[in-house]
């Protein structure tokens, strides 16, 4: 990496009329900040070729993380913060950074200190180059349990296969985005938001850069496995109706089944004169038919409700303060 940052280090040059937004959710890391802007800070100041704005947004912690992100603005003038007024979840709280961050790049970065502030001075390397979404790949995902690393996978693959979009794998939200990036997520209001799938949907000019991902700092991650459920169901009621396509193709595959099922009952009364019989078969049939009925219901009500959602047209995300540069 290093090799790569000194041969583009002339591209670099004459950059000081840029500026770059780092726009970092917060929600309890009160233990993490202080580490991240220490390391943060170090990165920045070697690239004084760039104008730098921090900003933070507090997503409504329940802890001293909005003191500590003030007194980080009265010591430093580049960091400046918005403060939500409950929480709103991550993709609402990124949406809020991109509102509010005025560079013509914004970094996205997490303060856990699990995506690496180093990789900050490459992203840059590659923007100047002329790509637009520089996102960063994960080679490993840390300290993460073999369950949710497969299921994970599964995830991916399923919601690859469904979507007309190409979903990256191994791909959070530490990223680089141009401006005109930023402005596309921008005019995306809805509030039923899956903001890795937006990243591929805007399209632009891409570039990945590999890393390996530390474990957190600090504290536990506030992601458990029923909110990952939730962000997964999100992903794909978001971007594909194949849940819908397969509700109905199961539909039709049941029906025929069931007419051959009855044409052959049928004639096996007629010829053979035998009685209707097959309590157990009936029981079997009603119950699988009725939990094929209630999982198709079920996948309508999941776009259902998210129509609903939409249709309030409620702000996405409201700010309590908000202190800039």
């Amino acid at each position: 990496m290093g090799d790569r940052l000194s041969d583009n280090s002339e591209i670099m040059t004459g950059c000081i009329d840029k500026k770059v937004s780092l726009i970092v959710p917060c929600y309890n890391e009160h233990a993490a900040l202080p580490f991240f802007y220490e390391q943060v800070k170090a990165i920045i100041d070697g690239l004084s070729q760039y104008t730098w704005e921090l900003l933070f947004v507090n997503d409504g912690s329940s802890d001293n993380t909005l003191d500590i992100i003030r007194q980080l603005h009265t010591q430093d003038n580049r960091v400046c913060y918005v403060d939500l007024s409950r929480n709103f979840g991550k993709e609402n709280a990124m949406l809020a950074g991109f509102d509010y961050a005025t560079g013509d790049c914004a970094i996205i970065i997490d303060a856990d200190l699990q995506d690496p502030p180093s990789l900050i001075s490459e992203m840059l390397v590659l923007w100047e180059q002329g790509y637009q979404d520089v996102y960063a790949k994960r080679k490993n995902r840390a300290k993460e349990s073999w369950l949710r690393h497969r299921l994970t996978l599964a995830y991916y693959a399923l919601l690859q296969h469904a979507s007309r979009i190409d979903i990256l794998q191994n791909v959070g939200d530490f990223r680089l985005l141009d401006r005109k990036c930023i402005n596309a997520l921008r005019q995306m209001r809805e509030s039923e938001r899956y903001t890795k799938g937006m990243f591929c949907w805007i399209g632009y000019r891409k570039k990945e850069i590999e890393f390996d991902r530390s474990d957190r700092i600090t504290g536990e991650s506030s992601f458990n496995f029923l909110k990952l459920f939730e962000l997964a169901v999100e992903g794909i009621t978001s971007f594909t109706t194949a849940p819908l396509r397969l509700s109905t193709l199961l539909g039709f595959i049941i029906s025929i089944l069931t007419m051959f099922y009855i044409c052959y009952f049928l004639l096996k009364t007629i010829i053979f004169g035998e009685p209707v019989r097959g309590f157990p078969t009936l029981v079997i049939i009603i119950l699988f038919l009725g939990g094929v009925q209630l999982l198709s219901l079920g996948i309508i009500g999941e776009y259902l409700g998210r129509i609903f959602q939409e249709t309030k047209n409620r702000p996405v995300y409201l700010v309590n303060e908000y202190v800039g540069l």
